[in-house]
């Protein structure tokens, strides 16, 4: 029975989330109201608060969604260029910031949140990153670990750092195409990996 539970539970989730994205997609965060999820979700809202108790609660869970889609995404690019860090880099950064151009809720909110008139959900990606931060560095130090070798543990925390860092920063205030800014913050990465010259990739 308990385990019926959590399952129902987890469903009850997926269901307010994929609700919840799909308002915020069609018209941005700061529209966005518990009513209009409830509703969405074929659910009452005193269900709805019981779950998550608040629309930040709600958007916490999206964005924390979304990272654990774009972390798999990025681990399977990295793993079709084991070996080679700075392909590998190039790789993942690519199909990250490929994803915040065709992602229907990153787009809505990024666009938004550059024209002035919401950025609280952006928020969860800038002044509130650690989690985010903290997710995707552990993943790709775990990655780094045993696909880099021959990085010494200082310079590969600083690299996985490098590319997290600046990889967000180009999802927020993108200057170049996807695959331009890729391949010049793989550079980084690998130059940051390897301060005393870069090995043939």
């Amino acid at each position: 029975m308990t385990r019926f539970r959590e399952s129902v539970r987890s469903l009850l989730r997926e269901q307010v989330l994929d609700a919840a994205y799909d308002l915020v997609a069609a018209d941005g965060w700061g529209m966005l109201r518990m009513t209009a999820i409830a509703r969405s979700a074929g659910i009452s809202r005193q269900t709805l608060y019981n779950e998550f108790g608040s629309k930040e609660a709600i958007g916490g869970a999206l964005v924390q969604r979304e990272l654990e889609r774009f972390l798999l995404g990025i681990q399977r690019e990295l793993e079709a260029h084991r070996g080679r860090l700075e392909a590998a880099a190039r790789a993942g950064v690519e199909y990250t910031l490929q994803q915040a151009v065709d992602n229907p809720l990153i787009k809505s909110v990024l666009l938004a949140a550059r024209d002035g008139s919401d950025g609280d959900l952006l928020a969860y990606l800038t002044t509130r990153t650690e989690p985010v931060f903290g997710t995707a560095m552990a993943l790709l130090d775990a990655y780094a670990v045993e696909a880099w070798p021959d990085v010494d543990e200082e310079s590969r925390g600083l690299a996985v750092e490098t590319i997290v860092r600046l990889t967000v920063s180009h999802i927020v205030q993108p200057v170049a195409a996807p695959q331009d800014s890729a391949r010049r913050i793989a550079r980084v990465t690998a130059r940051v990996a390897y301060p005393g010259g870069l090995p043939p990739d």
